[in-house]
This record gives structure tokens, C-alpha cells and sequence, in this order.
């Protein structure tokens, strides 16, 4: 048994340790509650179940502002007893999106890395109240040593009146050490932030916090309610084999170094796959600047391929997760992880050119992505990270199944239902069917590139049908639409199960 006093090395605060009710006791109604945790790794578990049980009784309402997603111990716990009034940035907690589409949480789908600085400039509806935050540890002089994320806790932490630090004894010591926390000035003070490489360290290994600020301290031992990963399949292989021979392309062309540039990728199993792919091709001494590190990270420094590795978060499978821990005196040594409004810095994205790889929910003929509704007013998630990305990328990449439900979905339709990444960001398409590189292209040259390359064969005659239609009937203009018809392929999906005609 692990006793947490051996983990509050600052001797003074240890008398601050209660339990999880008398923390949640101290939160009050209406207040704007700023937690650690980014997809779902290093969110709070102990205090929010309990001020959960609290709401059952009292029957009142918080702002909850994250990194990105966390598990069910807070999200799940909140939404499950209607206990969050206004919920940021995003999620994936299935209770909190059945509440944010039935209107029962007001959701605010927000750019990661504007989150911290909006909080901090008080766009978001005042300020932090309290800040609540897992740690494997606090130091000597009270600082606070994080987890498996560090997502927007730094500044949380900085902004708060108060903080309740969770100590999570299931979370290994040897986590400490993995941080690199660094808090830009606000405008008009700020400087440039000084990183020009994955690898280097511009922060503490600490979140710092004065003794004072601390009121709490909770003890906790539940693991991160990571998710598994869907199986690799021959989709998510063909994707990654587009990718492969796209930057060998690149490579030759000049435009790349063998080594490629520093790759960024986004969270979920398309994701994932593509990056463990990568594995198994010729590319070597490969560095990752990215949000979301996850089991094809792992792959990739198993293999030897990965240099090194900058992230926001380890959020990675259940059998990963086990590989993290089994592993970590190797991980460490290659992973770093810094706060979202760093790991996610669109400065950083631009100066050290990095390759954008993020998936799309539909994407249409002349480049539109939506990555965020279902046909444009259900909230699967949010737009996370690939907006920081995607518009500051040396080459940006998304990739989509060619289809859905069977085929009764084309991911490729004639206008997105909901736009969250317009034309002007994406260079590269790709999906199971082709690769539709869009690099200085027209609307309506792009628009043939993508069907040819990248819609289903069940789609493509219908996709072309209504381009050579819009050219006629607007008159070959810049972009053609006949508006009346842009959607209906989501409306003919509403009314009868799928977008083809019957």
C-alpha cells in the first residue's frame, strides 16, 4: 500500500490531506472549475465522483473547463446527475454528448491551443475559480508534479483562487521528470516562445504553485479510463500505404528531408493506425510534435524509428497502457509533454514545419472539412487540435474512410453539412481509394482531383453529375452549387437511410 504522504514531499502541506467529500464540499454552485486531463489521461477522478454524489443531493450546476476529453469519473459523473451548466473545450464521454445534443449542457467547441489564454484574458465568462489537478507527487517546495497529461493545468493552476491536487498513486513516480511546463506571457508582454526543436526543454518538470494556493490535497489510486483502439484493418492500411508513397514523393521531389519533418497526428484509431504503420516503412530517426501520443508512438520507438516525441498527453490503449508502465524507464527518455497551448502553438507549428495528420468526418469536392457533426447539428467531439494544426502545417493531411454505414454514408458529398476547415488549410486527401493532393489547385480542379482519387465508386458518378450540373447552371462560376441541391444528399439520408438514390 502506497502511503500518500511519501508522495507530498513538502511536509507542511501534508496536513492538508482530507478526503474527496470535504475537497467537493468546497465548491459552490455556478462555479468555473478548471481540471487537468487531456483525452482522457491525467483528468481528476476522486473529487469530481464526489461532488457528483453532492449534486445528487443539492441539486446544482458548474462550468467544467478541460484540456480536451477525460473519462467517465468526471465527465460521465457530471453529466450523469445534469450537474454542468456550460462544458469546454471538448469531449467523448457518450452521457456528456447525449447531454450537449439534447441542449442540457451549453458545449463551447473551441481551438486547443486558445483555451488556456482565452481563460486567462477572461473571454470565457470569468475567471478560474478552482483549479482541480492530478499529480504523481508534489515537491519540496509545493509544485506540483503531473501525470500522464498536461493539457491546460499549468494555467488553470497560475489563474485559479484555489487548487485540489488528487495524488494518484496508480500513476507511477517515474512520470516525473516527462513534463516541460512553460506558460506564455499574455499580450501586450509576450515574447516568442523559445523552442525550435521536439526535443527541446524550456520549463520546469512542475507545474509551479505556491504552498499557500493548495487547500487540498485528495487521495486517489483509479487508473486513466483510457479506450481501446479499433483493430488495424485494410482501410487504415491502404490509408497509411497512400501516405508512405506520398512522402517518398516528397522526398525525391526535394520538397523533404529522409527523415521527413517533425509529425503531428490526431487522436482515434484512424489516427493511431497511420502512425503505427509508419513502423514498418523505410523512414528512420523520425521526431513527433503532436497532442496526443498513443500506441503507434510506441510502435514507432520500438522499432527504432522515433527519435523523440512531444506531446500534451499519453493516451493510449488499454494494452498500451500496460506497455507505458512496463516500459516507462525507455518511454521517459523519449517523451516529453508540455502544456496544449505549447504542444499545440500554431508559432510552433509554422517554425518547425510540421506534418498535420488529422481525420475528417466528410470532406467535400471543393475541400471543405467538417470533423465535428453528424449531418451538421449532432456534436460528435469537437474540433480539438487539427485547426491549430491544419492552417500553420508545413503539409497538412486529412484522411477519412471513403464511405460510412455500410456504404449508405460517402464521406466525400458535394458541401459539408458543418465546415470547421476550410479550402484554404488542406493540401493533401486521402483515403482508402486514393490520394487527392490539392496544393494550388482551383475549386473546381480540386474538385475533380478529390472525386477521381478519393470517393467511393458508388458515389463518384453522382459526385460528378452534380459538378457538370453546378458548372451549367451557375455558369462555370468559381465555385459551383446549385444551392437547392448541396445538401440533399444529407436530407436524403435523414428521410431514407442513405445518401444514394433509390
Amino acid at each position: 500500500m502506497i502511503d500518500i504522504k511519501d508522495r507530498v514531499r513538502n511536509k507542511a502541506l501534508q496536513a492538508k490531506i482530507v478526503s474527496a467529500e470535504e475537497a467537493a464540499a468546497s465548491i459552490k454552485p455556478g462555479m468555473n472549475i478548471g481540471t487537468s486531463g487531456f483525452t482522457p489521461a491525467g483528468y481528476p477522478k476522486a473529487v469530481p465522483m464526489a461532488l457528483a454524489e453532492r449534486m445528487k443531493q443539492e441539486n446544482f450546476q458548474i462550468n467544467l473547463w478541460t484540456g480536451a476529453s477525460v473519462g467517465k469519473e468526471l465527465d460521465g459523473a457530471l453529466a450523469g446527475v445534469n450537474g454542468i451548466a456550460k462544458r469546454l473545450p471538448y469531449q467523448t464521454n457518450d452521457t456528456m454528448r447525449k447531454a450537449i445534443n439534447s441542449g442540457a449542457v451549453q458545449y463551447t467547441d473551441l481551438h486547443l491551443s486558445h483555451v488556456a489564454q482565452m481563460s486567462r484574458y477572461g473571454f470565457l465568462g470569468g475567471k478560474v475559480d478552482v483549479a482541480i489537478v492530478e499529480a504523481c507527487a508534489i515537491t519540496e517546495e509545493g509544485h506540483i508534479v503531473p501525470t500522464t497529461s498536461l493539457g491546460n493545468a499549468a494555467s488553470f493552476v497560475q489563474s485559479a483562487d484555489f487548487v485540489i491536487v488528487e495524488i494518484n498513486t496508480a500513476q507511477p513516480l517515474e512520470l516525473e521528470g516527462m513534463h516541460d511546463v512553460y506558460i506564455p506571457l499574455d499580450p501586450p508582454h509576450r515574447q516568442p516562445i523559445p523552442l525550435v526543436k521536439a526535443d527541446d526543454r524550456i520549463g520546469t518538470p512542475y507545474i509551479p504553485c505556491s504552498p499557500d494556493k493548495i487547500a487540498y490535497i485528495v487521495p486517489c489510486d483509479i487508473k486513466d479510463d483510457v479506450r481501446p483502439l479499433a483493430a488495424i484493418d485494410d482501410d487504415a492500411r491502404a490509408m497509411t500505404g497512400h501516405l508512405i508513397d506520398f512522402l517518398k514523393e516528397e522526398i525525391k521531389a526535394g520538397r523533404m528531408p529522409a527523415n521527413l519533418l517533425p509529425l503531428q497526428s490526431g487522436v482515434g484509431s484512424v489516427a493511431n493506425a497511420v502512425v503505427a504503420g509508419l513502423a514498418d516503412s523505410e523512414f528512420e530517426n523520425l521526431t513527433v510534435y503532436t497532442e496526443v501520443i498513443q500506441d503507434g508512438m510506441f510502435d514507432l520507438i520500438d522499432a527504432g524509428k522515433l527519435t523523440f516525441a512531444s506531446g500534451t498527453s499519453i493516451t493510449p490503449s488499454p494494452d498500451g497502457l500496460k506497455r507505458l508502465y512496463a516500459n516507462i524507464g525507455e518511454y521517459r527518455k523519449k517523451i516529453l509533454l508540455r502544456p496544449q497551448e505549447v504542444a499545440n502553438s500554431p508559432e510552433i507549428a509554422r517554425r518547425i514545419g510540421v506534418i498535420a495528420m488529422n481525420t475528417a468526418i466528410e470532406f467535400d469536392i471543393y475541400g471543405h472539412v467538417n470533423s465535428t457533426h453528424i449531418m451538421g447539428t449532432k456534436m460528435m467531439n469537437g474540433i480539438g487540435g487539427s485547426g491549430d494544426f491544419a492552417r500553420n502545417a508545413y503539409l497538412t493531411f486529412f484522411f477519412s474512410n471513403s464511405i460510412a454505414k455500410n456504404g449508405d454514408i460517402s464521406s466525400v458529398v458535394p458541401m459539408c453539412s458543418h465546415f470547421d476547415h476550410t479550402e484554404h488549410d488542406i493540401d493533401v486527401f486521402i483515403t482508402e481509394r486514393g490520394v487527392a493532393d490539392v496544393r494550388g489547385l482551383s475549386p473546381k480542379e480540386r474538385a475533380r482531383v478529390i472525386i477521381k482519387n478519393c470517393a467511393h465508386p458508388d458515389y463518384q458518378p453522382m459526385l460528378m453529375d452534380y459538378l457538370e450540373r453546378a458548372e451549367k447552371a451557375t455558369g462555370n462560376a468559381h465555385t459551383p452549387h446549385i444551392l437547392t441541391e448541396a445538401l440533399s444528399w444529407h436530407t436524403r439520408f435523414l428521410e431514407t437511410g442513405s445518401m444514394k438514390i433509390k
